[in-house]
């Protein structure tokens, strides 16, 4: 950190920032009349190779598109083309589901469970000998704080697959008195606010299972899907077994509609969900899907203010307000309402917007323009409903896609930043008297992923949690997530759930023994 005096005290007048006392007697006070600025701490990309084009991951190879279309990857902080890769079709689909069905006949489903847990184990083992690379890549190609992709995507994403290579050859001990067999091959969707991540609780258990794989990553985040691809190869994975097919819309739904994917899984908005769900209707496919959210932070009054403080902002603006299970309401007793507001106000007076590659970033560039354009709307959205606003007074770079952390009060229920889901950082603050009001507002959306409660009494954060229709449930924390831990949703969020035990379900077919 460097020191940034800003009265006419010369250094030598100042000592850490305290004035010096006047005599030995005296008490020494802190000096207000200066502030202090981080660095710049950037984290050096010049040693990431990102290649001009990619093409398809299929059967173990890259290869072309088949009609030779292919979309830019943007760098959010930038605006700058960081690559180019292939647009899938419905040719480029067909060609991956073979090769994914070929490799489930001949190899996958046919291999010793043993050895599908030592491919996995390999596989989690090289992602972290990559770590640095895949995080460089994660934060330059979707905007998040290179501190998030370091510290939380890419160890998580590991840690997924070290959990299911333990249950490779474990099965009959998760289904006591049943056998899981696999599915077949299975279509992933993923998106674009946890690239890796998503793509590790897709196919981490999926592979565990004895199934293969198609994938195809959001047309904004492609890299780290594309790099993964690459480490399957390094490790030695049968051909066929995951493959990658990038692209759009079409793309999804060509994997979505093909007729010899068995099942479906597909993390995403609540729109195209229910468009997935429709599509599947009729059909014997199995399928999960992980849609939006608009999770409520309870702060009851006998919570430790501070604490809840630092849960609220991790809350929302993690990731850039870029996560399905934020905590994009806060509902704060009355009691303490005005004193948690000006608290949290002034903490975030202290989050730094910028450079995603620069450790001390906190807020970083929003995923895409289409994305930065929707939050801009809904900011325009709540000002229009009567709501009032506050931002931070953090200064914003020239180019590329960023956004203050915003507040809004003075709310009610019925509006619709209350009721929709943003994506962004902005947080809605309304206020209860009493848990049952607490209880009726939070669960009062369409939606029904996550919670949190912050209360000092543990009797309280049973009778409430009990009463959320939430598919998780915080309790003093927030976005807390762990490998061995199922997640999923209720109502509009979602159906099924992945993570942990639960997360074999959906990729097997259960017989008694």
């Amino acid at each position: 950190m460097s020191e940034q005096p800003t009265s006419s005290k010369t250094a030598a007048d100042q000592t850490n920032g305290a004035s010096k006392p006047t005599s030995p007697n005296s008490d020494l006070k802190l000096d207000f009349s200066s502030f202090w600025n981080y660095s710049s701490a950037p984290e050096s990309s010049e040693n990431i190779v990102i290649k001009k084009k990619y093409g398809h991951f299929i059967n173990g190879k890259f290869v072309d598109p088949a009609k030779g279309r292919t979309i830019k990857s943007i760098n959010p902080a930038t605006e700058e083309v960081l690559t180019e890769f292939a647009e899938g079709t419905v040719e480029d689909v067909d060609a991956a589901v073979y090769a994914a069905r070929k490799a489930y006949d001949k190899v996958w489903s046919k291999l010793d469970p043993r050895e599908r847990g030592k491919y996995i184990y390999r596989i989690a083992r090289m992602i972290q000998e990559r770590s640095r690379e895949l995080a460089i890549v994660e934060s330059l190609d979707g905007g998040k704080p290179i501190r998030e992709s370091r510290d939380v995507d890419v160890p998580i994403a590991a840690a997924h697959f070290f959990y299911y290579a333990g249950w490779a050859d474990k099965l009959d001990y998760a289904f006591p008195g049943r056998k899981a067999e696999p599915v077949g091959v299975c279509g992933q969707i993923i998106p674009w606010n946890f690239p890796l991540l998503m793509l590790a609780w897709k196919i981490a258990p999926a592979l565990a299972t004895g199934n293969t794989v198609v994938l195809k990553p959001a047309e904004t985040t492609p890299l780290t899907a594309l790099i993964f691809a690459e480490i399957c190869q390094d490790a030695g994975l049968p051909d066929g077994v995951v493959n990658i097919v990038t692209g759009a819309g079409q793309t999804g739904s060509a994997i979505v509609n093909h007729k010899d994917v068995d099942k479906i899984a597909f993390t995403g908005s609540t729109k195209v969900g229910k468009i997935i769900q429709k599509s599947l209707a009729g059909t014997d496919k199995k399928f999960t899907l992980e849609l939006g959210g608009k999770g409520a932070n309870i702060i009851f009054e006998d919570a430790s203010i501070d604490q809840a403080v630092e849960g609220v902002v991790n809350a929302i603006f993690f990731n850039q307000g870029h996560v399905c299970c934020a905590g994009s309401r806060l509902l704060v007793q009355e009691g303490i309402s005005e004193a948690f507001i000006r608290k949290l106000k002034d903490r975030m007076e202290t989050l730094i917007v910028g450079d995603p590659l620069d450790k001390n970033t906190d807020i970083g560039a929003i995923n895409s323009k289409a994305q930065y354009e929707r939050i801009n709307e809904y900011l325009e959205i709540g000002a229009n409903e009567g709501a009032t606003m506050y931002q931070s007074s953090s200064e914003l770079p020239e180019n590329g896609y960023f956004c203050k952390p915003t507040i809004f009060t003075d709310i009610s229920q019925s509006n619709r930043i209350v009721q929709e889901e943003i994506f962004g950082p902005v947080l809605t603050i309304q206020t209860f008297r009493t848990p049952d009001e607490a209880i009726d507002k939070a669960n009062n959306t369409p939606y029904g992923l996550s919670s949190g409660i912050w209360t000092d009494k543990g009797s309280k954060i049973f009778k409430v949690g009990q009463n959320m229709r939430s598919g998780v449930v915080w309790s003093n924390t927030f976005n807390k997530f762990d490998p061995t831990s199922p997640f999923g949703g209720y109502k509009e969020s979602g159906v099924g759930r992945e993570g942990g035990l639960h997360g074999l379900y959906p990729y097997t077919k259960l017989v008694k023994n």
